[in-house]
């Protein structure tokens, strides 16, 4: 039933994209901006501190085993595949998923307990293209340029150590970067984004629309929202992994 009732969400959201390609007008370009900046520019600050602390994390401990082996110059290559491939974009959408999934989930389980939803409804009014789409949308947007910040600040990260630790100068640092990302190195990473995106998106505002009429029913989709979509982008990311590497990416 649960699979069910998701896949009929999917249909009412893939038609309301369908009509809003035909008709851009119905795409809601004000609401698309107001969410982006909800999801994308507020979190700024949080993913970049943790994408900075991440990869000073796998910079000392890649540089604590590899200097043992006289191998230490290796850390740059740890670290920068690592962000760039998997680290930063997972981590981006995990945080992505914790705070403006459960806003998704939170803020249409409360129109969906107020009545809210049945109102737009009764006006002849499609609440797919008015709150489920330009969230969305916005997401899909987001996602990949927070990652692609993830990433930029994951290398500052481990040149910060690197230079501090490892006692490598800045040439050298950048030598090395350069000789480690290949093209489809970034782009690994950044295809991933779009497709978490849109997991976190439609398991939010599913969750939201299942609201009954109660405070412990939004509470409790919410939560699910935020574990299902976590659990569902983990999951997607083995799957490209697998992929890729069939791929020889």
């Amino acid at each position: 039933m649960t699979l069910t009732d998701f896949l009929g969400f999917l249909g009412h959201a893939a038609s309301a994209l369908g009509r809003g390609l035909i008709r851009p007008g119905r795409l809601r370009p004000r609401s698309i901006s107001f969410h982006l900046n909800a999801t994308g520019i507020h979190a700024i600050p949080i993913v970049a501190m943790i994408a900075f602390l991440i990869s000073v994390v796998l910079a000392y401990q890649g540089a604590y085993q590899l200097t043992q082996f006289g191998a230490s110059i290796y850390t740059i290559d740890l670290v920068a595949i690592s962000v760039l491939r998997e680290m930063g974009v997972l981590l981006t959408a995990i945080m992505v998923a914790g705070r403006s999934g459960s806003a998704f989930a939170a803020e249409l389980g409360v129109m969906k307990s107020n009545e809210e939803i049945d109102a737009l409804r009764t006006m002849g009014l499609d609440p797919f293209e008015i709150l489920v789409l330009p969230r969305l949308l916005a997401l899909v947007i987001a996602i990949p340029l927070l990652t692609l910040l993830a990433d930029l600040v994951g290398l500052f990260g481990a040149g910060v150590l690197s230079l501090t630790m490892l006692d490598l100068s800045l040439p050298t640092f950048l030598a090395r970067l350069a000789d480690t990302i290949e093209f489809h190195t970034f782009w690994v990473g950044i295809i991933k984004a779009p497709v978490f995106a849109l997991i976190i998106g439609l398991i939010g505002t599913w969750r939201g629309m299942q609201a009954t009429g109660s405070a412990e029913s939004v509470g409790r989709l919410t939560t699910r929202s935020v574990v299902e979509s976590i659990f569902l982008v983990i999951a997607a990311d083995a799957l490209f992994s697998i992929l890729f590497a069939r791929l020889g990416i």
